[in-house]
């Protein structure tokens, strides 16, 4: 058995529900989906996907991601 074999795969966190339908997206000022695999909240509207980083969203459009749809 390798070191590699032994790491613990971390999960997703999750999002607190509350905080979730608190938060708009900075731009458009409609709400958001939260993606619990990509670690992100995806604003339809704006076509942005904003990340989630050791649990805290980086509500700050500089730091989102555009969505390709």
């Amino acid at each position: 058995m390798t070191s590699s074999d032994t790491q613990p795969v971390a999960e997703p966190r999750k999002l607190d529900r509350k905080l979730l339908e608190l938060l708009v997206c900075p731009v458009t000022k409609t709400t958001l989906e939260y993606d619990a695999e990509g670690q992100e909240l995806i604003s339809r509207a704006a076509k942005l996907a904003y990340p989630i980083r050791n649990g805290i969203p980086i509500m700050l459009p500089e730091e989102a991601r555009l969505l390709d749809e």
